[in-house]
């Protein structure tokens, strides 16, 4: 129950030793209080006793026991004397001692001054020793039982703190990827809420990952179904009944065709899971602007052989970020891949990039035809026109995205004369000059 690292025993332990400790020290200031009121009241007794004899007109010898009834005070079992100190004494001298089993005190009031006399005044306390042992004891037992009690109590105020944990717990283990909830926050305690928010957080994207997922298996169940099927028909309606070489060939040459656009699906699927590995990635130190230029020239080329322009204009001039590299690049190229296969000839496709309210921004424009911006073009096997392709690159560029903890948006330009796609990105920990942190 109480793991080693438990905050509940961490809590335990803290708790009982600072209630203990007060508790100690309450008693230790009890008890001495006590003892000193006592000490007190004797010594003011013995002190004014002291006094009187010392004021009556009675004189006494050196040696002398001073009867107490003589001097009509109350009966006292005190034994008093005149004497003169074998030790130096200056004033009113106290000495405490014992004596077969029992405790004395010695009170020293002076007297006569030219015969360097004192009153000697011996008490029996042993009464008081014994009152004050028993006081001393019955603070000891009942700080024994007020940490007893101390510790039960801390034991179940660590329940009541740890049941709203429990509770969370249970209703995650409930769960499965049929039944996902999020947690009703109005019902936890006030302390718990953010948690909760941040599970329901969790929870919404455990969701969308499940809800993709169930998508992305039924549609590739559906986009290698069709050819298939396409194939199986058509083979059967050529072997039907004898037929010229052309047929035959033609029917060949449409499996052929049929199987490249199953192994280009099947290559996007496994870059799904190349993705999913990519997310376990190392993230590395990297100038993003750098990588950025280098990307673009290279895209630069591809979009010259189809007699279109590439123009860049990347802010600021560096800024250096921990990332995985590999899923920047899964977005970046979708980006700009989409962007010449969806731009006219002659042409131009634009890379920005810059920092506008702490995010970075990577936004790629082109001037193809616009979209229609209630349509979810993340869904895996969603595809726009009559454009090649398995639907899958903006669903991997998505993933990438939320790995690296930041959005991607697809949105029409204003003259909707083309499409702007944008990353952003949350610059939590920058590491870039400050002086450059400007659009």
């Amino acid at each position: 129950m109480l793991s080693k690292g438990s905050i509940r025993k961490d809590f335990l332990k803290q708790l009982v030793l600072a209630l203990a400790s007060l508790i100690a020290i309450f008693s230790l200031v009890l008890y001495g209080f006590i003892k000193s009121s006592i000490y007190e009241d004797i010594v003011i007794e013995t002190t004014d006793l002291a006094k009187f004899i010392s004021n009556s007109k009675t004189k006494y010898k050196i040696n002398e026991t001073i009867c107490v009834s003589s001097i009509d005070l109350p009966r006292n079992k005190s034994e008093i004397k005149v004497v003169k100190p074998e030790f130096y004494v200056n004033g009113l001298f106290i000495k405490e001692y014992s004596e077969e089993n029992k405790k004395y005190i010695d009170f020293y009031y002076p007297y006569n001054y030219e015969e360097n006399s004192f009153i000697k005044i011996s008490k029996d306390i042993t009464n008081v020793h014994k009152l004050l042992d028993k006081i001393f004891k019955s603070i000891v037992i009942i700080n024994i039982f007020s940490m007893i009690l101390i510790a039960i109590y801390a034991f179940f105020l660590s329940n009541l703190f740890s049941t709203p944990i429990n509770n969370l717990s249970k209703q995650l283990s409930n769960m499965n990827e049929y039944e996902i909830s999020n947690i009703n926050e109005t019902r936890i305690h006030e302390e718990f809420v953010p948690l909760a928010k941040t599970i329901n957080k969790l929870l919404e994207r455990i969701q969308t990952f499940v809800k993709y997922q169930k998508e992305l298996f039924i549609g590739i169940a559906h986009e290698l179904k069709t050819p298939l099927a396409v194939m199986k028909l058509k083979n059967e309606v050529t072997l039907k009944r004898p037929r010229e070489a052309e047929k035959y060939i033609e029917a060949l040459e449409l499996n052929i065709k049929t199987i490249n656009e199953m192994n280009t699906m099947i290559s996007n699927i496994l870059e799904i899971g190349r993705q999913e590995g990519a997310h376990f990635e190392q993230p590395i130190e990297i100038d993003i602007i750098d990588f950025l230029n280098k990307k673009a020239n290279d895209y630069k080329l591809l979009a010259k052989k189809d007699n279109k322009i590439i123009n860049i204009d990347l802010n600021p001039k560096q800024l250096k970020l921990r990332m995985q590299i590999s899923l920047l690049h899964q977005i970046v190229q979708n980006f700009v891949q989409n962007g010449i296969k969806f731009t006219p000839e002659g042409k131009t496709i634009e890379l920005k990039s810059y920092i506008l309210d702490s995010e970075f921004v990577i936004e790629v424009l082109n001037e193809g035809s616009s979209i229609k911006e209630n349509i979810d073009y993340f869904a895996p096997f969603k595809r726009e026109g009559n454009k090649a392709g398995a639907g899958l690159g903006l669903f991997l560029a998505k993933g990438a995205a939320d790995a690296l903890g930041g959005n991607i948006t697809l949105k029409n330009r204003d003259d909707k004369n083309g499409v702007i796609a944008s990353f952003k990105m949350p610059l939590t920990c920058p590491l870039q000059n400050k002086s450059d942190r400007k659009r």
